[in-house]
């Protein structure tokens, strides 16, 4: 296996990569009873140096669901009939999640809200409260 590359400056190595093959699941005929066709690749999220500590937070928090038990990512591929195309698509998913997890978040702006719309939370609390006064019992007795 070829190493991965995700930009011009990102190349995940082939040493942090590692893939198993299984019996696919879904239609299919004798291939499926026969040849391992689904693919897990594994990508060792905690060992590789490829990435800083910053993505690999992100990466962790994007794919939480895909992590096992030492903080590997699991990728699982069964989309095609054939081994090699199913170890391209899971190599491609996982460049995926790797680009989404490498854009930092953008900062929140803070924002006060208008005088209108203050006025306005205004307006409803004082008819909400003349409501509520409304249902008392007349207290004139």
């Amino acid at each position: 296996m070829s190493d991965l590359r995700i930009t011009d400056r990102v190349v995940i190595p082939a040493s942090d990569l590692t893939w198993t093959a299984a019996r696919s699941s879904g239609p299919g005929g004798q291939n499926v009873n026969k040849v391992a066709t689904k693919v897990d690749l594994r990508f060792d999220l905690p060992a590789t140096e490829a990435l800083g500590p910053a993505v690999k937070r992100r990466l962790r928090a994007l794919a939480a669901n895909r992590l096992d038990k030492d903080g590997r990512l699991v990728i699982t591929s069964q989309a095609t009939r054939d081994q090699s195309r199913n170890v391209e698509d899971a190599r491609q998913k996982l460049a995926a999640l790797i680009r989404e997890a490498l854009i930092p978040p953008k900062p929140r702006k803070k924002t006060k809200p208008s005088r209108a719309s203050k006025e306005r939370r205004l307006g409803e609390k004082k008819q909400q409260a003349e409501k509520k006064q409304a249902r008392q019992k007349p207290s004139d007795w």
